[in-house]
């Protein structure tokens, strides 16, 4: 596919900014407003649930290193011959301001420390977690445009009005290795193309998470979730974009085509039916929402762990 673009979205000419001796990274700034977002809403959602203020905010002192890392983990598991292959810097794997966060190693490792963080307050799991679900779709929105300003994970090329303009510096191998770049090559006399103009699937998701975000916000008030249930509707919204999202996605990915199908597409295959089990089971054993959201029914002081409350009673 190659022809006169008429029109487009335009990538930034550049994704870093020198403040003196420090870079300013676009990609870093949308994951911290991401996590700042996420925090305050759902501080918020807390509040309303009948929690502390604050709260959430040692909670995510857990949760955000812990789901960071686990991000980056999933990332170079599934791209591990960019790192340990032939060619490949093992050094890089820990450049994470290269971009190279995988969304369900964040989840995953995050809800771990947010467990923790948990414990230590005193506070219920389920609540918490259908408090910090909505949230986190919104953060994953803002976090996706850190991918526009890196020219990353875009899709499969496309003339739409709304394409995504990509520099030739940011062609993926899957899109070299491809029959539109050789249409490309033939329709502009073998010289490589100074840029070519691709489906914005940063885009996609971030208008589809905002989209889940509402959905997740109506659902709960009108059938009132509680149990983890927020949580689960959360994991099977995502999933079922991410799921066609990732159809459209040209990245180079290592584990792909597993039985025909995008790794991450099973991953989200599966994700959904636990969700979804979880939700069913859920509804059955769980009717309605907490009355409580803290184990003892005690509120803890923001700042405070549940060993700390429990010493000055002695």
């Amino acid at each position: 596919m190659f022809q006169l673009i008429t029109a487009s979205i335009p990538s930034p000419a550049n994704g870093v900014w020198e403040l003196g001796p420090f870079p300013l990274r676009g990609y870093a700034l949308c994951i911290i407003l991401g996590i700042v977002v996420a925090i305050w809403i759902g501080e918020k959602r807390w509040q309303a649930r009948g929690g502390q203020l604050g709260e959430m905010q040692d909670v995510a002192i857990w949760a955000v290193p812990f789901g960071l890392v686990g991000a980056r983990l999933y990332h170079v598991a599934t791209d591990w011959k960019n790192y340990f292959g032939e060619g490949g810097e093992p050094i890089e794997a820990l450049y994470v301001w290269h971009g190279g966060l995988g969304i369900w190693g964040g989840v995953g490792l995050g809800a771990v420390g947010a467990l923790i963080g948990a414990r230590r307050k005193g506070i219920k799991i389920a609540p918490m977690l259908d408090a910090l679900a909505p949230g986190v779709l919104v953060a994953q929105a803002i976090g996706r445009w850190g991918n526009w300003f890196n020219q990353e994970l875009y899709g499969r090329p496309t003339d739409a009005p709304w394409g995504l303009k990509i520099d030739q510096d940011h062609f993926s191998s899957a899109y070299l290795a491809s029959q539109d770049y050789r249409d490309a090559l033939a329709a502009n006399g073998g010289i490589p193309p100074e840029f070519a103009t691709f489906h914005p699937t940063f885009l996609y998701e971030c208008l589809w998470n905002l989209a889940a975000f509402a959905l997740i916000i109506w659902l709960e008030r009108r059938f009132r979730l509680g149990h983890g249930r927020v949580m689960a509707v959360y994991v099977m919204a995502y999933t079922v974009g991410r799921g066609w999202i990732e159809y459209i996605r040209i990245d180079d990915v290592q584990l792909d085509d597993v039985l025909g199908l995008r790794f991450n597409v099973w991953t989200s295959i599966v994700l959904f039916v636990v969700a979804a089990a979880y939700f069913v089971w859920s509804l059955r054993k769980h009717p309605g929402r907490e009355d409580e959201v803290y184990v003892d029914a005690t509120p803890v002081a923001p700042g405070a762990s549940v060993t700390d409350e429990a010493s000055t009673d002695d």
